[in-house]
């Protein structure tokens, strides 16, 4: 049971907290399947409402449910160090499920980067595919790499100063690290718009498209996983000994980060072809 100084006077004869009944997961279920049938409906007939009402349903238990346990982990007894372990050891399986993720896609790249013949209608196997013009690694992905690079910097200066007690610097790491994750989701949405081959281009654009774009996804998710932090710092929720949610999203900026540069290393400069030598 964690100690009155800790946390506060616990309401439990136990170290483990046991949350309030709560509506946010029967509510998540339904909202998840109606964003799942409303994805199916749309591309079978173009119904849209459907669609529209599981995402608005979607966002808003994420919402609720999030605020939630962050007035949770502020009620003194709630969150001890027993539950903060068990929240470390969920965000760590987490991320190592989004690995696995991005691993489906590398898997996917490299079998027709390395056995182009597996192309469907190849008469001549390479990679790029013949007729695929590819983006110069040197350019708008290699701007986005010093970009994402700057941003981990930014994160770990944040983190630093919150250790330090610093509070103007944990605002000011956490505001240049939500501001270079839009930069970059800017520049990537640019990359997208001058692309010179469409999602439907082939093998390549697909497995291009893929990996980038739902790399990108994330890129969006954590900034406004940072964004939250960043809010919650000027509300002076963290503090040296308690900022497992701050934790949690510097852990996950800097898995975006590295798979960003096995995405740059991989798919934009060995997986260019000669336009990345030249």
């Amino acid at each position: 049971m964690a100690s009155h100084g800790e946390t506060g006077a616990s309401p439990y004869k136990h170290p483990y907290h046991l949350v309030e009944p709560s509506p946010w997961p029967l509510l998540g279920a339904f909202s998840g399947g109606a964003l799942v049938l409303g994805i199916i409906l749309l591309a079978h007939n173009g119904t849209w409402w459907m669609l529209a009402l599981g995402l608005v349903a979607t966002l808003a238990t994420m919402f609720f449910w999030w605020r939630d346990i962050i007035r949770e982990s502020r009620t003194p007894g709630l969150h001890s160090s027993v539950v903060r372990l068990g929240l470390r050891y969920g965000m760590v399986l987490f991320i190592a499920s989004e690995v696995m993720f991005f691993v489906a896609f590398f898997w996917a790249f490299f079998h027709f980067a390395l056995f182009p013949e597996h192309v469907s209608g190849a008469t001549t196997p390479a990679w790029p595919p013949k007729g695929i013009l590819t983006f110069d690694p040197w350019h708008l992905p290699f701007l986005n790499t010093m970009i994402l690079l700057l941003s981990g910097c930014t994160v770990t200066w944040a983190h630093h100063s919150l250790l330090n007690n610093d509070r103007k610097g944990l605002i000011q790491g956490l505001a240049l690290t939500v501001f270079l994750g839009a930069c970059f989701t800017a520049l990537q949405a640019k990359e997208y718009m001058i692309a010179p081959f469409g999602f439907t281009g082939g093998i390549y654009p697909s497995t291009f498209y893929l990996a980038t774009g739902f790399h990108g996804f994330h890129v969006l998710v954590g900034t406004i996983f940072l964004a939250v932090c960043l809010f919650r710092a000027i509300r002076g929720h963290f503090t040296p000994e308690r900022h497992f949610g701050f934790e949690a999203a510097a852990w996950y900026w800097h898995f975006v980060d590295v798979v960003w540069l096995f995405l740059f290393i991989c798919i934009y400069w060995w997986g260019a072809g000669e336009i990345a030598h030249h």
